[in-house]
């Protein structure tokens, strides 16, 4: 059952990211300059926006805690602000413009960001710096993903040749910066989005082959030839994908618009969402709620299912 169905108040919105967050709120980001906050459970109304940017907003992500958001954007600038004063905790200008921010598993006063650079930066918000510096031979990254305990993360970027992915998805050591592995992936495809499973040492990848691909999170990162999921197109939107509470599910957007959602034990769709008139480049479950998703469209639309 659909619960919500809200549109920005802007006259131009075309891409559009959405996360649930602390308890019933929903955190938003926007090509247009917008981080909008909203009652995700009940009214389905905005709480709040946030204009601490100048350009588009490419990511947002909420604190452990729930009480803070982490924004990157195309104006090279990062902000953490408090939601619920609207104070801006830390900011910080970047080298390049920023399309990914991940806050540490387990230390909340760091992160790192990436975007149009071959370079990925991790930043600790107490001693308002960048600590560490990871360098690829790419041009771009278009997520990040912490592994368990944070001791490593993954980089997805723009690197793809006639024959292979090779960089595709890059493996980090947090701490020391080295490259862990650039052998990952090897297929002739993109990866615009990451997945981490909640319970099994597994992550997810979104590929632009029009399917998604499963990997052990444990070193060499091997790829499961036996399981992927297809039945959604992807090619032309960085679209999203990612695990119910439980692990059981898999559901991503589509470039069609579509909702699928996949038996992660199976790998076959168990339900579509028809098309709401644009591609869906984004779908994620209440933290708390797990009947409630919510889905998020290329016009700027956000609606909320039951």
């Amino acid at each position: 059952m659909e619960r919500a169905r809200e549109r920005p108040s802007s006259n131009q919105v075309e891409e559009y990211t959405a996360t649930v967050g602390w308890k019933h709120m929903l955190l938003h980001s926007s090509v247009p300059d917008i981080i909008g906050v909203w009652d995700a459970v009940d009214s389905g109304k905005s709480l709040c926006t946030l204009l601490c940017h100048r350009a588009a907003v490419r990511d947002a992500q909420w604190s452990l805690c729930g009480r803070k958001i982490l924004t990157g954007g195309f104006d090279t600038f990062l902000h953490l602000t408090d939601v619920e004063t609207g104070k801006d905790l830390f900011t910080a200008k970047n080298e390049c413009k920023i399309s990914a921010v991940r806050f540490h598993p387990l230390d909340q006063n760091t992160f790192i960001c990436g975007g149009f650079s071959p370079v990925i930066s991790a930043y600790d918000i107490r001693m308002g710096k960048v600590i560490h510096v990871y360098r690829a031979a790419v041009q771009q990254h278009f997520d990040l993903l912490f592994l368990a305990e944070g001791r490593e993360f993954l980089s997805t970027t723009d690197c793809v040749s006639r024959d292979s992915a090779d960089r595709t998805i890059i493996a980090w050591d947090f701490a020391t910066t080295a490259k862990v592995s650039n052998q990952i992936f090897h297929e002739r495809y993109t990866c615009p989005s990451l997945a981490l499973h909640p319970k099994e040492s597994v992550f997810a990848a979104q590929t632009n082959g029009n399917y998604i691909a499963i990997f052990s999170t444990q070193r060499p990162y091997k790829i499961n030839k036996k399981r992927r999921f297809e039945g959604h197109k992807v090619e032309g939107f960085a679209v999203g994908c990612e695990f119910s509470p439980d692990g059981t599910i898999i559901v991503s957007g589509s470039s069609e618009g579509n909702v699928v959602f996949y038996n992660y034990h199976t790998s076959k769709i168990i339900r579509s969402i028809p098309s709401q008139g644009s591609a869906c480049i984004g779908a994620t479950y209440h933290s708390v709620l797990p009947s409630l998703l919510a889905t998020c469209y290329w016009d700027g639309e956000i609606r909320v299912w039951e």
